[in-house]
């Protein structure tokens, strides 16, 4: 019971302050609009913070175990270290968000052929996004995300302090990108991913979908052809076509007779919905 205690007080004291901020972030951009956008999203708002309960204090202990395995058996090159040792600390913490955004890009890509849409489609299903969007997961796919985001930094040997600090940057762009604003971050839209940008990868339309994979960085969506400038998509509908669901039917959805009877294969970047 201790462990769950601790990992819920760990869980609120990351996000009371997020809330803090993104509610400030609302209030400045929406105005007298605020009221009515709290009232769309609230439905939703609430099943993603079940998922929370569910992903990271309920299950969370136990998917550290298979994450935890894969650490020592993963087979890195006797030189590494010494490489890394032998960089400056900025590039290294460059490139590992490089490579943590290299595991993630095609874990995401994977996520939208038929095999893992299943399980992906949960956090698409949000038709109001905003900020807790990102923690609308299921746990399948929380699971997926875990073991391969940072299979290349572990086979690479990355030092822990630069994967701790990548992944704290990528958490927190992750939030912001997320948020219900329509900004496209000018010039520097063009290397990172801008809340436009990942918007557009949440629109109701299948074929651009397939686009913006990135977390933090588009230089993997530009070198893969998945980048898709998100200025005439401002404000786009999100979702998916068979809707949004609430927290069991989040959880049941990769079971539901259209998943299970649908194996065709899908197109890079295709979703089947």
């Amino acid at each position: 019971m201790e462990i769950y205690l601790a990992t819920a007080r760990g869980v609120f004291t990351t996000l009371w302050p997020l809330a803090l901020v993104f509610a400030l972030l609302a209030a400045l951009t929406k105005r007298q609009r605020l009221l009515a956008a709290i009232r769309r999203c609230r439905s939703e708002a609430a099943t993603n913070l079940g998922l929370v309960v569910v992903n990271y204090i309920i299950l969370a202990p136990i998917m550290a175990v298979p994450v935890a395995a894969v650490a020592p058996v993963v087979p890195v090159a006797p030189f590494l270290p010494a490489f890394w040792l032998s960089l400056p600390e900025p590039l290294t913490l460059v490139a590992a968000l490089l490579l943590i955004e290299f595991g993630a890009y095609w874990r995401h890509r994977l996520e939208h052929d038929a095999a893992l849409w299943r399980f992906h489609a949960t956090h698409h299903a949000d038709e109001q996004i905003h900020w807790l969007t990102v923690l609308r997961k299921h746990p399948v796919g929380k699971l997926i995300e875990m073991l391969l985001d940072n299979l290349p930094i572990l086979i690479l040997g990355v030092p822990v302090w630069a994967v701790i600090g990548a992944n704290l940057l990528r958490s927190w762009w992750s939030y912001f990108i997320h948020a219900d604003v329509p900004w496209t971050l000018g010039a520097f839209g063009h290397v990172l991913i801008s809340p436009a940008a990942h918007r557009l990868h949440h629109v109701r339309d299948e074929a651009l979908m397939g686009s913006n994979y990135g977390n933090m960085l588009t230089v993997w969506d530009r070198l893969f052809g998945t980048y898709v400038d998100p200025a005439p998509h401002i404000n786009c509908a999100t979702g998916i076509a068979e809707g949004s669901r609430g927290l069991w039917g989040e959880l049941a959805r990769p079971w539901e007779r259209r998943y299970r009877t649908d194996s065709r294969a899908a197109e890079p970047g295709e979703a089947i919905i």
